[in-house]
């Protein structure tokens, strides 16, 4: 299995979910906990990039390692620029990597199925994106050469500019979880029922 990494974006304001929206419960674990868990025996390391409220995303990430045996390393790094938008946290996360290959995934994307993300490990091509209904989700498998040019790019631009000099793989899947977030409270009210719905017995 090609060693693969990835970046969990988790520095934006919640400003929408009126609550820190990544400590949010869903299931036995958080937000970000189900988000982090889906790399579970396909990642090497995962870099959490925090920056709104930083120290409680530290002490959400020591939580998650005290609880579980992951397979991989869980690193949290802080952007000092969260202020400027996602961009800088993608750049910040890419810094970061090893790896040639990596996942990136918004910390608030906890549904997506892990046969979805073993899948998109499988599927070859610079640019990798889950789309249900064809739709396209999260989280984007990347390459090394993409990594180059998201760290050259200018930090006021944006990951879809840079993403527009590929060509891009969609992946079908039967995966409602790649289109869901949490930015709202009416968006967690659906995670929650989703979760419920979909995973218990």
């Amino acid at each position: 299995m090609i060693k693969i990494e990835a970046i969990v974006l988790a520095a934006g304001y919640s400003s929408r979910a009126n609550a820190f929206k990544m400590t949010l419960p869903l299931g036995q674990m958080s937000v970000l906990e189900q988000s982090i868990s889906k790399f579970e025996g396909l990642c090497s390391r995962v870099i959490v990039v925090a920056g709104f409220q930083a120290e409680i995303i530290q002490a959400e990430v020591a939580k998650i390692c005290n609880k579980n045996a992951f397979s991989f390393q869980i690193k949290v790094v802080y952007n000092e620029n969260f202020n400027q938008g996602m961009f800088s946290s993608i750049q910040k996360g890419c810094n970061e990597l090893k790896a040639p290959t990596f996942y990136i995934t918004p910390g608030d994307c906890p549904l997506v199925k892990k046969e979805t993300v073993q899948l998109i490990a499988e599927h070859k091509g610079n640019v990798v994106i889950p789309s249900f209904h064809y739709k396209g989700g999260h989280p984007i498998k990347l390459s090394s050469e993409v990594k180059q040019k998201i760290l050259e790019t200018n930090p006021e631009s944006n990951l879809r500019v840079v993403l527009n000099s590929y060509e891009k793989q969609y992946l079908n899947v039967d995966d409602p979880g790649v289109l869901m977030d949490v930015d709202t409270p009416e968006d967690y009210q659906k995670a929650v029922k989703y979760f419920h719905d979909c995973y218990s017995d």
